[in-house]
């Protein structure tokens, strides 16, 4: 009698976001099924942003699903490049992912657009003639195949692998991803939030799972607590000397945070009444869709009444042309300036920098994570001198960080989010963090929690097994 053929475990491969806190791409197959959870560009320095353009590991064809886990650039930015190579599948997510993502992807295939046009015009590049990752043809291509889904439902995905989507509390639509097929259970986290922010509720309990992958940006330190009247102390010094304040912001959630705060702070007393200028056609986008959910209810916002009006401080322009831009870089009353990038890496936050960095009677205050490579990092750095617009400009203006903005869960976060596990997992994987922060945390999860906690490297392979058990 011929020996029953047992199906092998399922596999889970890093394509991204391992030993980096970008390019987030997990490959999972399960019964001949492949699906992906995140598929996000590399972003930062050079050598990272060339792994966009290598060889997707596997046909992009053969994807049958992607499941995105929320709208940053690093977790869904990369769905219109597999469109481009073949892909085809479903891709699920909540409702406020799916409204963000169709700005964020919009922008970046116009931004690659842009950047091609340019080097193509001043013979930057070494390609003849440059392209784009991506148009925004695979955009409005890729759109139609996304789904949206209930936070709390379980869906189908491809063959016998299901998913169901779990507040993070991370951005609007954030979600952590359970996957099942029937044999393992996984969960993966996503951008864990840090469960007080203003408009949004903490991340889900995790439940029961069997393997755990789990971001790990701030995986080696712990934010500092929350100080509005120190944040507010150093706008009013420098507004009253006749300064600026610009503040490079990401144009997803942190634009929103920062009007709360600043509204707050205002209806207080404890900051003038100035302008607060959002200059970013991608933030004002995003701050109707913010607006809209907020009032009709989602399953990810907190229980308060009235959570839009929060987002509408007494004082706020919103800046949607180039020349409203162009205006604002030369205010002409001290003010308040959001604009994006968050990173200061490029868009109109950078003519910002170019006017108002040697001016000494300026503020700039850097408003979250800061890769290595990008303006931001050079000038928490200490830099004299920063590269805009093709020029170098000096650095005289104070330069400031608002350390505990951040809605990434910090080390203490995370560990906190993992013990809601009502069981050990069978391991725990530590990614989407810079080398040094997921190995410290994958460390903390081992001596705290006692589980085997391991940060994988780029491209490796693991099985995805039950919980209790060994393949060995």
């Amino acid at each position: 009698m011929a020996e029953a053929k047992t199906q092998p475990p399922a596999a889970l491969t890093f394509l991204g976001g391992a030993g980096t806190v970008t390019g987030s791409k997990f490959l999972v197959e399960s019964s001949g099924h492949r699906v992906l959870v995140d598929c996000g560009l590399f972003q930062g320095q050079r050598a990272l942003r060339r792994q966009n353009w290598a060889a997707f590991p596997v046909p992009p064809a053969e994807i049958e699903a992607v499941a995105l886990t929320h709208a940053h650039l690093d977790h869904c930015g990369y769905v219109p490049a597999l469109y481009r190579k073949g892909f085809r599948g479903r891709v699920l997510c909540t409702t406020g992912t799916r409204e963000l993502a169709e700005i964020v992807l919009r922008d970046s295939a116009h931004l690659q657009e842009e950047d091609a046009r340019w080097a193509g015009a001043h013979g930057t590049s070494k390609h003849r003639p440059p392209k784009p990752l991506y148009t925004t043809a695979d955009v409005e291509g890729v759109l139609p195949l996304f789904e949206t889904l209930p936070f709390g439902q379980e869906e189908t995905l491809a063959g016998p692998v299901s998913v169901r989507l779990e507040p993070a509390g991370h951005i609007l639509g954030s979600a952590v991803v359970h996957l099942d097929d029937g044999t393992v259970r996984a969960t993966f986290s996503g951008d864990l939030g840090r469960g007080h922010h203003p408009l949004l509720g903490p991340p889900a309990p995790i439940g029961s799972t069997d393997v755990v992958v789990v971001e790990s940006t701030y995986g080696d330190r712990a934010h500092p607590p929350q100080e509005l009247q120190e944040l507010a102390e150093k706008m009013r010094r420098c507004l009253a000397g006749g300064g600026n304040v610009l503040i490079p912001a990401f144009a997803i959630d942190r634009t929103e945070i920062l009007l709360v705060h600043l509204g707050s702070l205002m209806a207080a007393g404890d900051l003038p009444e100035v302008p607060v200028l959002v200059d970013s056609p991608m933030a004002l986008r995003a701050l109707q869709v913010y607006r809209r959910l907020l009032r009709d209810g989602t399953g990810d916002v907190r229980p308060e009444t009235d959570l839009a009006h929060r987002l509408y401080p007494p004082t706020l322009q919103e800046l949607p042309t180039p020349e409203d831009s162009a205006r604002a870089t030369h205010p002409d009353t001290p003010s308040i300036v959001i604009s994006a990038s968050g990173m200061a890496s490029g868009g109109r936050v950078v003519h910002h920098l170019a006017a108002m960095l040697p001016d000494p009677r300026n503020l700039v205050l850097m408003s979250g994570y800061q890769a290595p490579g990008t303006r931001g990092a050079d000038l928490l750095g200490g830099a004299k001198a920063i590269k805009c617009l093709g020029d170098y400009v000096p650095v005289r203006a104070q330069v400031d960080k608002i350390g505990w903005l951040s809605v990434h869960a910090d080390s203490d976060d995370v560990l906190d989010w993992l013990r809601t596990a009502e069981r050990e997992p069978h391991a725990c994987y530590v990614v989407h963090g810079e080398a040094e922060a997921s190995a410290a945390l994958a460390s903390r999860i081992t001596s705290e929690l006692g589980w085997l906690a391991v940060a994988p490297r780029q491209d490796e392979r693991v099985l995805m097994l039950p919980a209790g058990s060994r393949y060995w």
